[in-house]
């Protein structure tokens, strides 16, 4: 029995699945193939002269080439200082939130994907078995396997192809976000080690650092 045989005979259900794969696997490839690992990094030698970015002006002009959420939080807390803006840590906190959000772009999409995919799987199988017990019934107790075997066919294949869609959706899932947020911490140490000549008090980016991200609740569970 070939893929295409298989799916048909799993029932609605699969299909509904082998949707599920495609959508998860092209929100996995638009964010690393086409986001992240175009997303830019600043280079390790920048980090030393951070403390001391805001009293160089050519260490700032050097600042304007570089790409990635590190070098944007930066470029806008050294604009804002250049237009006399005090508080230059809300600046950063509001700059890395924008960029947590596109970061994190479709990764609540991919979290209810796969949560809900073994959920769908359990419906293919309640459904498969439902007709199996209709037909015993239709029967009148006398039990034909070849009548049987549709309806379990599709409560057995349901179950396994929504497993196998959802545990490799949530691997990637946590890689995606692992990836996020060394990329915030990373933006966190930028803006701490900016302003860290400018105050004794130490950096607190609004609690953020604690707050879960929305796509961590969505798979506490998982």
């Amino acid at each position: 029995m070939n893929l295409i045989e298989l799916i048909e005979k799993g029932g609605p259900v699969v299909w509904i699945l082998t949707a599920y794969s495609v959508a998860g696997l092209a929100i996995v490839l638009e964010r690393y193939l086409l986001f992240f690992v175009r997303l830019g990094k600043l280079p390790n030698h920048i980090y030393p002269e951070l403390d001391r970015l805001l009293e160089h002006p050519q260490t700032q002009q050097q600042l304007q080439g570089f790409k990635g959420p590190e070098a944007r939080v930066l470029q806008e807390m050294v604009s804002a200082h250049g237009n006399g803006v005090k508080d230059l840590q809300g600046v950063g906190a509001r700059v890395r939130s924008q960029e947590l959000q596109r970061m994190e772009w479709g990764l609540r999409t991919l979290g209810v994907l796969g949560n809900t995919a073994p959920l769908l799987g359990l419906l293919g199988t309640i459904t498969g078995m439902i007709k199996a017990f209709m037909v015993i019934e239709q029967a009148g107790g006398k039990v034909d396997a070849q009548a049987l075997a549709g309806g379990i066919w599709e409560a057995m294949i349901t179950t396994g192809v929504g497993l196998a869609v959802a545990i490799p959706l949530v691997i990637l899932l946590h890689f995606l976000e692992g990836a996020v947020e060394r990329r915030a911490q990373s933006m966190e140490r930028c803006i701490s080690l900016l302003l860290e000549r400018r105050s004794n008090k130490p950096v607190e980016l609004d609690g953020m650092g604690d707050q879960p991200h929305h796509w961590e609740e969505i798979t506490d569970g998982v």
